[in-house]
């Protein structure tokens, strides 16, 4: 498996938290194998074929931009229906790349991954988690995931 990780600063603009207040934010320390192993907390919970055990992934106002269906899942109710379809096929998912950054208390996880179902065909597509920390618990925020262009032709 071929892995990039990379490991960036809180100076992230797009990765910090924003406050309405000027309250202060206390990070938790996280490193690139914690986020790195968020995808694989994901894809253990695919292999239960439990729609309810994938969405428990998720914040619930996470936004779900699949990757075999045209609709954005943006509630709890709309991911759990997208993967009681997809968990039919008995996906097993597999990071063929990654790169991860990481800012105070959130983190992407982006690159390529491939699916490989239970009859055996296989899927490579794009992804991109964001994660976000929430009463101690890392939770998806934003998951988007595209079929590779040159081979969903």
């Amino acid at each position: 498996m071929k892995a990039l990780l990379v490991a960036a600063g809180i100076g992230l603009a797009m990765l910090s938290p924003a406050r309405a207040d000027d309250e202060a934010v206390t990070c938790k320390s996280t490193s690139t194998e914690d986020v790195a192993s968020l995808f694989d907390r994901w894809n253990a919970s695919l292999k239960t074929l439990k729609p309810e055990e994938v969405v428990k992934n998720y914040e619930e106002d996470a936004i779900l931009l699949p990757t075999v269906s045209n609709k954005p899942r943006v509630t709890q109710d709309e991911r759990r229906d997208y993967f009681e379809h997809f968990l039919e096929k008995k996906p097993v998912g597999k990071i063929d790349m990654r790169v991860i950054k990481i800012g105070c208390n959130n983190a992407i996880d982006a690159g390529i991954y491939t699916f490989t179902f239970g009859d055996g065909s296989k899927v490579q597509a794009r992804y991109t988690f964001t994660y976000e920390l929430k009463n101690g618990t890392w939770l998806i925020s934003s998951h988007h995931s595209s079929a590779m262009p040159e081979t969903a032709q």
